[in-house]
């Protein structure tokens, strides 16, 4: 009995000196804090939110009076669901993806006057605006033609509402609209109105392409029988030329006998004397005795 007594007795003399050493502990384990990468640290004390934030990495503290929040400025991702009117008056449905960022110097700013859930609060509504603002500039068929443009303008104006409170938009994109069933027959219908059009306007190409073919083939043919014809004719001329030619040559020789006496002329010799022709050719024929 008395020992056990005295055990107990032992143990209260340690009991102080547990609670002395857990209580450093936990003094100890609360004059750090360790801020993970992507993120920044918000000092609080006693509530108050301080201006400068810690940095990624292992930092002291005051233990009980200060807390460090948190505040993550790696870039995330919203997917939306805005709904707008074309400057048509067409019901538009728009999936939207947002990347975003909360900037560095931003994180106490944005803790103190929004909070965690400044996603829900500033992002989502601006987005949601932004996009029936822009829309309204254009008509749905326009939306969709110049999807990218749109997307850009979008951006800017986004940009341009969240920047205030400490929030960097990276990056936008229009993933799909989508329109009424009105609207949708009808872009099919003027589409298949275009095929149909650049089908017909494609045909009488062709037609006009085949029309001038066979007009050229035409006008070579016509130019070969052309030239065919005038080598011809000049042949006949030639022809016709040499038979004239021939005929009055005929002609004359014709009139020059048929004129003719049978008499040959008398010429003059180189000493003045006059030889008759006729008288020499008779006695060239006479035979010799």
């Amino acid at each position: 009995m008395s020992v056990t007594y005295a055990s107990s007795s032992k143990l209260k003399k340690f009991i102080p000196l547990i609670v002395l050493v857990v209580v450093l502990a936990i003094v100890a384990i609360d004059c750090f804090v360790v801020v993970p990468a992507g993120h920044t640290g918000v000092v609080v004390n006693l509530g108050e939110v301080r201006e400068n934030v810690l940095q990624e990495g292992f930092h002291f503290k005051v233990p009980f009076i200060q807390e460090v929040i948190n505040i993550s400025n790696k870039i995330q991702k919203e997917e939306v669901v805005a709904d707008a009117v074309s400057k048509d008056l067409q019901q538009i449905s728009s999936s939207i993806a947002v990347n975003y960022r909360v900037g560095l110097s931003s994180s106490a700013q944005i803790y103190k006057n929004v909070g965690y859930d400044y996603a829900e609060i500033i992002l989502l509504p601006a987005v949601q605006e932004s996009m029936k603002a822009i829309s309204a500039k254009y008509t749905a068929e326009e939306l969709i033609t110049m999807r990218s443009q749109i997307g850009t303008e979008i951006k800017t104006t986004l940009d341009e509402k969240v920047k205030g409170y400490g929030i960097v938009i990276e990056d936008f994109n229009i993933v799909n609209f989508a329109f009424s069933e009105e609207f949708n027959a009808a872009i099919e219908a003027k589409q298949v109105a275009e095929q149909n059009l650049i089908k017909t306007k494609t045909e009488q190409e062709q037609a006009i392409v085949i029309a001038e073919a066979e007009a050229q083939k035409k006008v070579i043919a016509a130019e070969a029988e052309a030239t065919a014809i005038l080598a011809e004719a000049e042949a006949n001329a030639k022809a016709n030329k040499v038979i004239a030619e021939s005929i009055q040559n005929s002609l004359l020789e014709y009139l020059k006998l048929d004129k003719w006496d049978g008499k040959l002329p008398l010429v003059q010799g180189a000493d003045g004397t006059i030889i008759d022709l006729g008288s020499l050719l008779e006695e060239a024929q006479t035979p010799a005795e």
